[in-house]
């Protein structure tokens, strides 16, 4: 197929099939999906025109991806950017045309987040030109990902499937899970998250080393729709950088930091739950951000296979570096006593001989 623009060459991922039911969705940049469906919504339903300026502020792969919407559909693009976007990434982004805007100096991703929506608001408040794209709160940007979900309906035959990702502002992971199921899949969703987030309340337990930028949050997310998960997963920064490492060791691929998360944790959901059908974890961009941080260290990285989560019924019980709750599709994932409740006694069983 011949493309008349990149971001439509570069959104659909690489179907990787790695081991026994265990596959890889490769993504080069994950929110392409959603971008370039919600900025189509807003001119389409004539919310935003061409020529005006959408604003939002990211980590990384959603100004990336608002980038080359922009790009594609002649709008400007403003974006208040993480600590965490690299130079490379900065670079790219002005040469697309986007304006880039650090937010202001913080000592730890919590407070580096809370200034970019502070930012977000003054920007606003001084400016009536521009539209705010509201990645974590809008809806419309779970819209692309139908695409992604019909994709993995047409290559999986199977009536059950295991979906793994972070869950960050919520729209890949719950999304696809939506689609799926409406489609008659009846998909069981793991949703990956770093220590300290407080999207399913962990946010009293801190990770040192922490750099896992966008799969995680120190505000509530409107687009975290909790009933959509059926396994939460909390990880650390050290058994995320393993999965990198071990996934560009062993199967040459290389990935970012939030991919090695989601690997470590679904190469054991594949193991554990094999009934669930084939599991699927998301890759959501490519590992050039962090060398020096993960991929330097390659020659100490332990074998993922040694790592196993604690099965936890509370969120007040978590520890470091893994844990794993049924959350049993809980509907409410901001107050710290919200997801406590007995694990099913279906599933104990097999969690507790692991």
């Amino acid at each position: 197929m011949i493309h008349s623009h990149i971001s439509e060459a570069i959104k659909e991922p690489d179907l990787i099939h790695l081991n026994g039911n265990l596959y890889f969705a490769r993504f080069e940049s994950m929110k392409v999906y959603s971008t370039l469906a919600a900025v189509e919504y807003l001119l389409e339903s004539g919310v935003v025109k061409r020529g005006q300026t959408l604003l939002d502020s990211s980590s990384g792969i959603y100004a990336y991806a608002l980038a080359l919407a922009c790009h594609k559909y002649g709008l400007n693009c403003h974006i208040v950017a993480s600590k965490t976007v690299d130079p490379a990434l900065k670079l790219q982004l002005e040469i697309l045309g986007a304006t880039v805007e650090p937010a202001a100096s913080a000592p730890n991703l919590k407070m580096d987040q809370n200034n970019r929506v502070r930012r977000i608001q003054e920007i606003l408040q001084q400016r009536d030109d521009v539209h705010w794209m509201q990645q974590y709160h809008d809806s419309i940007h779970y819209l692309g990902y139908r695409e992604f979900a019909c994709l993995l309906a047409n290559k999986f035959s199977e009536e059950k499937l295991t979906l793994v990702g972070g869950v960050g502002s919520g729209c890949s992971t719950g999304a696809t899970a939506g689609y799926l199921r409406e489609m008659g899949r009846k998909v069981s969703l793991h949703g990956v998250q770093p220590f300290g987030s407080v999207t399913f309340n962990s946010q009293h337990v801190e990770d040192p080393d922490i750099i896992i930028a966008g799969i995680g949050s120190s505000i509530p997310f409107m687009n975290v729709r909790a009933s959509s998960y059926d396994y939460i997963h909390w990880i650390s920064f050290d058994y995320s950088r393993h999965g990198s490492i071990e996934l560009l060791k062993k199967y040459a691929a290389f990935s970012g930091l939030s991919t090695g998360s989601c690997y470590t944790v679904a190469q054991w959901c594949a193991n554990i739950f094999p009934d669930d059908g084939p599991c699927i974890f998301i890759g959501a961009d490519l590992g050039y951000r962090y060398l020096e941080p993960v991929f330097s260290t390659y020659k100490g990285a332990e074998d993922v296979s040694n790592f196993q989560p604690r099965v936890i019924e509370s969120t007040n019980d978590l520890s470091l570096d893994w844990c794993i709750m049924d959350w049993r599709r809980h509907g409410v994932y901001c107050d710290q006593d919200s997801g406590s409740g007995a694990i099913r006694r279906d599933r104990t069983a097999d969690l507790a001989e692991v």
